[in-house]
């Protein structure tokens, strides 16, 4: 099986699954710029070795994807010998990151064209620029997984098929997210569309700031990060995936799935 180098940019929220727990859907670049989708990953349930962080180079042998024909998903064969390499900073205004994600491969500002390409299964993961931001949207959510699915994903792996007793006393399930959140935008030819964020950041700065404060204020600390900081002052992209099931029914099958957001560059002005 091939060893493929990817640079890790997105890691989503995870959600429990009756085989696995828990999963979080991971995607990154290759070297030439092109996506990759790496699904099933049971990350919290990884080697500390093997945890890979975001904008890190990972190393491992993958195969496509038996059951997702979208063409960016493929699937790690032996999980414990991901080979972790080095994390690329921020420094210099982003200089590599901004390289690999908006030079490397390419930008789309037309959500006509990016839906067209994955209803005819060409494409389902992009980088995508918002011409406008129209609002950042808050929605109340089942605060608790279902009971049911719980239910059986504890008796799923009492039997023995992935942890041992002791081990799932042990182990926390992530809590649900009891908020939808939500970017509203405009692309380059007019067109609104309000897309939902999974990005596992926005999870883990909302229960960040609740930890030591109200709902309230989380929900308003989000909003100003994700809209009065990386919205207004920075040079706000999304990642954007499908979703397996409506990849190619959906008339939009895309959630974010990340964000990037490197400072503007400021043009330097010469006088003559």
């Amino acid at each position: 099986m091939p060893l493929e180098r990817i640079l890790i940019t997105v890691k989503t929220y995870p959600t429990i699954s009756k085989k696995y727990l828990e999963l979080a859907c991971t995607a990154g670049v290759r070297e030439d710029g092109s996506w990759i989708r790496l699904y099933p990953i049971p990350f919290r349930q990884l080697k500390d070795s093997q945890r890979y962080k975001k904008y890190q180079w990972i190393e491992a042998n993958i195969a496509k994807s038996k059951n997702d024909n979208r063409p960016e998903s493929y699937r790690i064969i032996d999980i414990d010998n991901i080979r972790l390499g080095e994390q690329i900073d921020t420094s210099r205004n982003w200089e590599v990151r901004r390289k690999m994600v908006l030079e490397e491969g390419k930008v789309f500002s037309n959500l006509e064209e990016i839906i067209s390409l994955a209803h005819d299964n060409k494409m389902s993961l992009a980088v995508f620029k918002p011409t406008k931001i129209i609002d950042f949207i808050v929605e109340d959510v089942s605060e608790e997984w279902s009971e049911e699915k719980i239910r059986a994903v504890i008796a799923d792996h009492y039997q023995g098929k992935l942890f041992q007793e002791q081990e799932m006393r042990e182990f926390k399930m992530m809590p649900k997210l009891p908020k939808k959140f939500s970017f509203k935008f405009e692309d380059d030819i007019g067109r609104q569309s309000k897309l939902m964020i999974e990005d596992w950041e926005i999870g883990q700065l909302y229960w960040s700031i609740k930890k030591n404060s109200s709902e309230r204020d989380a929900i308003d600390k989000v909003r100003q990060k994700y809209l009065d900081d990386f919205a207004l002052t920075k040079d706000l992209h999304f990642f954007l995936g499908t979703t397996r099931e409506w990849h190619r029914i959906a008339p939009n099958p895309y959630v974010i799935i990340g964000v990037f957001y490197p400072p503007h560059i400021q043009q330097t002005s010469f006088s003559y």
